[in-house]
């Protein structure tokens, strides 16, 4: 993920599938750890190098193994969101919809990261489809929360999307 995030999408890329045969080789052997999150940042890195299909298929199988682990179904619902607002897959009643499940399973649990990250997606999207009122309020949530943890890349993120506004 880290490599996909720096501009190496090569390198990212060839990690992100070895990681995935390792992840399946182990399943096989029944050295079967909890491997959800492991799946969701390869979903992730997958998403950032452009390949939302991957994304998605990791990310919802990473999903089918955080049955009862809400914090971690939260953080998977929300990398859902961010891959049906995918510009190559647009589909906004479906990321609204992981978007508001991650929200749900986040805010009891106090994920701050998490919830910030919805409210950046939700901010985002709402941009596209609903307006400047209802996404200024969402971008707002989401810089105020960054900023109170110090989250300076992601703040900047929120609000350059305020910038976007207007």
């Amino acid at each position: 993920m880290a490599l996909a995030e720096l501009g190496e999408p090569n390198r990212a890329l060839e990690l992100a599938r070895e990681g995935e045969k390792l992840l399946a080789e182990l399943a096989t052997q029944g050295v079967v750890d909890y491997q959800g999150p492991t799946y969701r940042i390869l979903g992730v890195a997958s998403l950032r190098l452009g390949r939302v299909d991957d994304a998605r298929r990791l990310c919802e199988h990473a999903l089918e193994l955080c049955l009862h682990r809400p914090g971690e179904e939260a953080s998977t619902q929300r990398v859902l969101g961010d891959i049906a607002t995918d510009a190559a897959c647009f589909d906004a009643e479906r990321g609204e919809a992981h978007y508001r499940k991650a929200l749900a399973l986040a805010e009891p649990r106090g994920m701050r990261p998490v919830i910030a990250h919805c409210h950046l997606g939700l901010g985002k999207l709402y941009r596209c489809t609903r307006g400047r009122q209802e996404a200024r309020e969402h971008l707002s949530a989401a810089t105020t929360l960054y900023r109170d943890m110090g989250m300076t890349y992601w703040l900047e993120k929120a609000e350059a999307e305020v910038q976007e506004i207007g």
